[in-house]
């Protein structure tokens, strides 16, 4: 299964079902994701995950809402059922909207926030790129919920879709205190194994192109030397040159592939890295100027 499947598999399993006000707020959660419809006094929820599915049907059962049918279409499942008249505090008009119903609870918090990404969230594979978003039904909600998470120190980014309002994470980081903060305890723990195997390849990537860069370098402007070098001798201009810049010559002849440190160990009289490059930046003075 995918990181997604196993993440919503994961939450669908959270055993929080006897506490009536979490499953109440995780309830509100599924309500104001871009995935619910309102018609009349009757609401559908659709997903193309089962886990969503069986969590909303546990979720309803729990509440002692039994009159709501499921069907399936293609990949699609929806289950339909009426208001239960005893929420009043869920208003449902043209949309369904939070209103005044945040608790200070972070309990709730949690489980309205974990409705919201089961009702609509979705999360790449980390081992590929970080990217979390939830859709919520209006711009009001999606507000209400950023301002939720960034209080919590989760910094979300907002964007207006077609349908809806997202909410989207690309930080790692991020996304990796948002999984904790919908109780995802064993996705985070995942998240986390993955994201410390991800950047340790890219560092590893990183120093064997810093490494490939140096050699490139050093290849290239060994080449330049040699180039000059026998750019003078060919104009009989090598025999002319101080004795100092035609021992170095001739050792890099000799040793095209040679760094500045072994061909200033080479020398008669050795010395440092810096001498070397001075001197054949000389002799690549000079045959510039033939």
């Amino acid at each position: 299964m995918s990181f997604s499947s196993d993440l919503k598999e994961s939450l669908s399993k959270i055993t929080n079902l006897k506490n009536k006000e979490e499953v109440k707020y995780e309830f509100l959660g599924y309500l104001i994701s871009n995935n619910i419809s309102v018609k009349n006094k009757k609401i559908a929820y659709s997903t193309t995950s089962e886990y969503n599915i069986n969590r909303f049907n546990k979720i309803l059962s729990n509440m002692n809402i039994i009159d709501f049918n499921i069907t399936l279409k293609g990949r699609t499942y929806t289950i339909t059922f009426k208001r239960p008249d005893d929420i009043s505090e869920i208003q449902i008009d043209d949309v369904i909207s939070l209103s005044n119903n945040i608790s200070s609870d972070e309990k709730l918090q949690k489980a309205l926030v974990r409705g919201v990404f089961l009702g609509s969230g979705s999360i790449n594979d980390p081992a590929n790129k970080y990217h979390l978003e939830v859709t919520l039904s209006n711009e009001e909600n999606a507000i209400i919920i950023k301002e939720l998470l960034e209080a919590k120190g989760i910094i979300t980014k907002t964007l207006e879709k077609k349908k809806g309002y997202s909410l989207y994470i690309k930080d790692g980081e991020e996304i990796s205190k948002f999984l904790a903060f919908i109780e995802a305890n064993s996705a985070v723990l995942k998240f986390e194994e993955i994201r410390v195997l991800r950047e340790m390849k890219n560092n590893v990537n990183r120093m064997v192109n810093c490494e490939t860069a140096n050699l490139n370098k050093t290849v290239n402007a060994a080449v330049r030397q040699i180039e000059a070098i026998k750019k003078l001798k060919k104009k009989g201009k090598f025999e002319s040159l101080p004795d100092n810049l035609k021992e170095i010559a001739e050792l890099r002849l000799e040793n095209p592939d040679a760094s500045l440190i072994e061909l200033g160990q080479m020398l008669s009289k050795p010395i440092g890295k810096s001498g070397v490059n001075h001197r054949l930046n000389t002799i690549l003075q000079l045959g510039e100027e033939l």
